[in-house]
This record gives structure tokens, sequence and C-alpha cells, in this order.
């Protein structure tokens, strides 16, 4: 039961920190391309291979810790099911160029930044 109090206090969190900055990063870069939940995703993804290694290879850290940041927080935070109909969106209305590169740019960028997260990671000794 402990797991599952965690990962529901932290999606909430995590739910308020994805739609806090998706909204600074509109409103500093505008909707005419979905650049939150691109920064919103990428961000999650360098955090998810720092906590990964830190919290699963390098400390002794509680079940409910771990899944209250990555699966609670992490979870939340990250905005998968957006980013798809984001794209589908883009493509419906013909923005193929914009669907596509949104498509890519969170692909390619949230797997460079896992691999970067676990590489920071990695270093710190």
């Amino acid at each position: 039961m402990g797991q599952i109090l965690a990962i529901a206090l932290g999606g909430a969190l995590g739910s308020v920190a994805r739609f806090m900055t998706s909204q600074g990063v509109h409103a500093w870069l505008g909707k005419s391309f979905p650049y939150g939940t691109l920064t919103v995703n990428v961000a999650g993804s360098l955090l998810f291979g720092l906590l990964y290694v830190l919290l699963l290879e390098r400390m002794n850290v509680a079940a409910e810790w771990r899944a209250f940041l990555m699966v609670g927080f992490l979870g939340a935070f990250t905005t998968f099911s957006t980013f798809s109909m984001e794209t589908l969106n883009l493509l419906l209305n013909g923005a193929y160029l914009k669907g596509l590169g949104n498509a890519v740019l969170n692909v390619v960028l949230c797997v460079l930044a896992a691999w970067l997260g676990v590489m920071l990671a990695r270093q710190w000794s």
C-alpha cells in the first residue's frame, strides 16, 4: 500500500509540474509547435536516466521513493499520450512537416536525453 500512495502523490506533483512547465514554455515560445510537450518529454527522459542509475545502481533507496519519483512523478510529468495526440492533430490539419518533426524530435531527443542521464549519473562516483 505504501508504494501505491507514493505513486499517487508523485503523480499528483508530476502532473502539476508538467502543466506549469508546459505553460511556461508555451508563453515563451508560443503554441505554433508543441514545444511544451517536447520540453517535458526531454527533461523527463533526462531525469529518468539520471534517477535510474542513481536510485537503482548507486544508492539503496527504498522502493516507495523509487515508485514516488520514477513511476509517479516522472510518469505523470512526461506526456507521451499528449505527444501522440498533438502529433496526430498536426498531421490531420495538414502540417505534415511539423507532425513528422514533432515525432522525430521527441523520439530522438528523449532517447538521447535518457542516455545522457545514464552517462552523467555513471560519471558521479
